[in-house]
């Protein structure tokens, strides 16, 4: 790994695709400016709150379509390397869709893909969720390579998984950053969301860069928040609790070398099927 500065955007999106694409515009902006070098979006950045008709209507082929067409050209004019939260994308089954993360490069090329595995159910009084009946699952887990190291990627209720994870984190070349876009309810994000990031983070000894929806959407829905980004010890180097903004950290190489030679615990994994 080689140090960098990365950055965990907050939104609160709604279900105007243009008028999200404007805010992740100037936040991806902000964080830039604060020289990040890596920017993460949060999950379904660019369309919440809309009907399942018209969730399947923003549907992309991957590889083309007007959000990849902003993330890519924005990865570009900053120079920075984009992972673009989640966006609807097509799925075999045509009633549903794909929440796919896609990256791309400094250049504007996109260099990975990973579709949502965990799909999240929960019901309790009137607050019930259940993404399996309009999304089509995943079945990759997904790391890449970056210029700063090795980068694993996950959605929301894969934080859960945390045996997704460890299938990534094999040895000689664990992954040296967990990239995690989210959109927690706030009933769970209150019970198990910073629990949950700083285990991923201790348990691969590596950093986490958690970039969440955070506030009450348009459709009354409210989101969980608290965006940040954690050290390979487990330690808050950055935090937004509510609304929009920007969380930014130096994810340094030293600091991830010191952890995982005083403690060397990928080493002493014994269970690794």
């Amino acid at each position: 790994m080689k140090d960098q500065r990365a950055a965990a955007v907050q939104m609160i999106s709604g279900p105007d695709v243009a008028g999200n694409l404007a805010t992740a515009g100037r936040l991806i902006a902000t964080a830039a400016a604060q020289g990040a070098q890596l920017v993460v979006l949060p999950e379904y950045f660019p369309l919440i709150g809309a009907s399942d008709a018209d969730r399947l209507a923003a549907r992309e082929r991957v590889g083309e379509g007007p959000i990849q067409d902003f993330l890519a050209a924005t990865a570009r004019r900053h120079g920075i390397w984009l992972v673009g939260g989640s966006i609807p994308t097509d799925a075999d089954d045509s009633a549903k869709l794909r929440n796919t993360c896609l990256v791309f490069d400094a250049a504007g090329r996109q260099v990975a893909r990973y579709d949502k595995i965990h799909l999240f159910g929960f019901a309790r009084g009137e607050e019930r969720y259940d993404e399996a009946a309009t999304i089509e699952p995943g079945s990759v887990p997904v790391a890449f390579d970056s210029p700063w190291g090795r980068v694993a990627l996950g959605i929301c209720y894969d934080l859960r998984f945390p045996e997704l994870f460890r299938t990534l984190a094999q040895l000689p070349t664990p992954f040296d950053l967990l990239v995690l876009p989210a959109a927690f309810t706030d009933t769970t994000g209150r019970a198990h969301w910073e629990l949950l990031l700083r285990a991923r983070a201790v348990e691969n000894q590596c950093y986490v860069v958690a970039s969440a929806q955070g506030g009450q959407h348009p459709n009354g829905r409210v989101t969980h928040g608290n965006s940040m980004v954690i050290d390979p010890w487990g330690d808050i180097l950055a935090r937004l609790d509510k609304g929009e903004g920007v969380a930014v950290a130096e994810l340094s190489a030293t600091r991830l070398a010191e952890v995982r030679s005083s403690l060397p615990a990928l080493q002493h994994r014994k269970l690794t099927n």
